[in-house]
């Protein structure tokens, strides 16, 4: 852990304002507007995943609230070669579809072992989510207006604050360990440890700005699903792409050698 640390505090921090929240979303529209085939095709295989979530969960919303926001734990995973188009635009370099598919080459174990992590918290959320709502609605829950009837506007019961507030304590530090770590992992030499500890750092270091992100990153998202999941194939992408440029405006990572 000692070699973890000292490697994240060659990465040196940078302040963070709030307008480079929005500089943020406006250079990641203009990379997918510059390379818009990759996103979009990222974007619909996300939206296609979660059509198959809606397919198989059925009559068992109960199941499918948990995965859906369990989904939004993996994402920023799935969006590694949408950071590599991000990097190369730069830099100059010619980037398309295939920038994006090269990232995908299994020789990235510490990116793999990281998206396995994500994998396994967005597994334990779906149980945990499942095992509340099964177990403290007054009534079975099979639809989105059940959802909304039995737990969202229950008369009686906290259980909706319950579910939010269970969701936010294990989704604080996925994003914690994550909002950094993943892109630094694509552009630097940087072991597992030490990018997450790196992304711990940004978020402690302004908590109020970082959660202005997250929560924008989730409402965003939660826009693009919402009319069944059309606007996920444009929002997926362009948040994405702004996610890059989040990394790359609040470290400075040169110190660590670059991954080619």
């Amino acid at each position: 852990m000692k070699q973890a640390l000292d490697q994240s505090l060659q990465v040196q921090l940078r302040p963070l304002q709030a307008h480079q929240l929005v500089r943020w979303l406006a250079r990641g529209w203009g990379d997918l507007r510059a390379c818009p085939r990759a996103g979009v095709l990222h974007g619909a295989l996300m939206a296609a995943f979660g059509l198959a979530l809606l397919h198989l969960a059925g009559q068992h919303f109960w199941l499918l609230a948990g995965a859906f926001s369990g989904f939004l734990l993996v994402a920023p995973v799935a969006a590694t070669g949408l950071y590599a188009i991000s990097r190369g635009r730069s830099r100059g370099e010619a980037v398309g579809l295939k920038t994006a598919v090269r990232m995908w080459r299994p020789n990235k174990p510490a990116l793999i072992g990281f998206g396995l992590l994500l994998a396994v918290a967005g597994t334990g959320w779906v149980l945990t989510s499942a095992a509340l709502i099964t177990a403290f609605a007054p009534a079975p829950v099979l639809s989105p207006r059940d959802f909304l009837r039995v737990v969202v506007l229950a008369p009686q019961g906290h259980l909706f604050e319950a579910w939010l507030m269970l969701g936010a304590l294990l989704a604080a530090p996925v994003f914690a360990s994550s909002v950094i770590s993943i892109p630094l992992l694509l552009d630097r030499r940087i072991g597992l440890w030490a990018a997450v500890l790196t992304s711990w750092r940004v978020v402690l270091a302004a908590p109020g700005m970082m959660t202005l992100w997250a929560a924008l990153l989730v409402l965003l998202s939660g826009l693009g699903m919402a009319p069944l999941l059309l606007g996920l194939p444009v929002v997926a992408p362009w948040l994405a792409h702004a996610s890059w440029h989040a990394y790359t405006d609040l470290v400075d990572a040169s110190a660590i050698p670059e991954r080619r």
